[in-house]
């Protein structure tokens, strides 16, 4: 068996998840179990539930590292939980981090496979402000690294493009009380808001802001609200919600279709929602593969030997590594009640 720690959200806003990444992280070990596995050596998940404390879930993973009873870590989770993990057990094993993030970790063997601020946040504010006139934004998000540095990437980016950011609101992990904020957001002085909240914190948010009525002045921008999300809000708390990610369901290329027939075949109908986050945990354990299969190892030594600007086709379709970072195609979709629909193609793999 090749054991892989497969550090994915069951509890806490961003629990919400969870069901996703369970179902395609499961359905990509299978896949590669009904051929060679990973070098020869079947995949197996070691599931370990990010949704709780950073150090704890840091911990329980450290042990699994020092104990040697996992060759490699992978997932979806959020940026303060990756950086609590790579201080704990940095540079022992290779660490495919599936979430979008707020730039490179140069940590050894971490490869970075999210969306970030440059291909994903950034084009597609430009894209709100030149087809619905949004030019004056407010961000709300919740409090840790990935928001704060994410609001701070867009607030020097947007500076002098014809955007600005306005004002920057950050709130705990586990808010559900949001009228504070809302009541603080003025249609006089803002176009609209970049929500970098997570899971349940974005479904209180969006209930709110559609009973007070905000969504008939303002847009929403989301680089984390994806099908559970809109799922769990309802379908009256979206409209003028936009989101942008690498991956929709029912987007319709022949990759992502191909995912998407294999996922319902496999699960049925009444599946957890294929969506942005449950691909991306899919994306990471197929990387390992690749990993293995180019570098002729798991470790952080072939690791090393891993080459930049390899394109390779996966259901975001053409990516290509950068370093330790993933390029893809990024898309920008419209909420329609309980679902998305893509408008247009806002940053390609270059």
């Amino acid at each position: 068996m090749l054991p892989i720690a497969f550090v994915v959200p069951l509890q806490g806003p961003t629990g919400l998840y969870g069901p996703s990444c369970l179902a395609c992280g499961q359905l990509a070990a299978e896949q590669l179990n009904a051929g060679d596995g990973i070098l020869g050596r079947q995949v197996e998940l070691v599931v370990i539930d990010s949704g709780r404390d950073a150090e704890i879930v840091a911990d329980e993973v450290g042990a699994l590292v020092d104990a040697g009873r996992v060759d490699a870590i992978a997932g979806w989770h959020i940026s303060a939980v990756r950086q609590a993990i790579t201080r704990r057990v940095g540079g022992q094993v290779v660490y495919s981090y599936a979430a979008m993030h707020e730039g490179r970790d140069d940590t050894p063997g971490v490869f970075m496979l999210g969306e970030r601020p440059i291909n994903q946040l950034l084009p597609a504010a430009h894209w709100m402000r030149e087809q619905l006139g949004v030019g004056r934004w407010a961000v709300v998000g919740n409090d840790y690294v990935f928001p704060r540095v994410t609001g701070a990437t867009a607030r020097l980016a947007l500076d002098g493009t014809g955007s600005q950011v306005v004002s920057e609101t950050y709130v705990p992990l586990g808010t559900t009380n949001f009228r504070p904020v809302l009541e603080a957001l003025d249609p006089r002085q803002v176009d609209g808001v970049i929500m970098l909240l997570m899971g349940q914190d974005a479904v209180h948010f969006n209930r709110q802001f559609a009973r007070l009525g905000l969504d008939s002045a303002l847009n929403r921008l989301s680089p984390a609200v994806e099908e559970n999300t809109l799922l769990a809000g309802g379908a009256g708390a979206h409209t003028g919600l936009y989101a942008a990610a690498a991956y929709f369901d029912g987007m319709g290329t022949a990759e992502s279709s191909e995912l998407a027939r294999g996922y319902y075949e496999r699960f049925g109908q009444w599946a957890p929602a294929l969506n942005a986050v449950g691909e991306s945990c899919y994306e990471a354990i197929l990387f390992l593969a690749r990993l293995a299969r180019v570098s002729g190892g798991i470790d952080v030594a072939a690791a090393a030997g891993m080459q930049s600007g390899q394109f390779y086709d996966g259901p975001r379709g053409l990516v290509r590594l950068d370093g330790n970072l993933l390029d893809q195609n990024v898309y920008l979709a419209a909420a329609q009640g309980l679902e998305f629909e893509v408008q247009e193609q806002i940053s390609r793999t270059t």
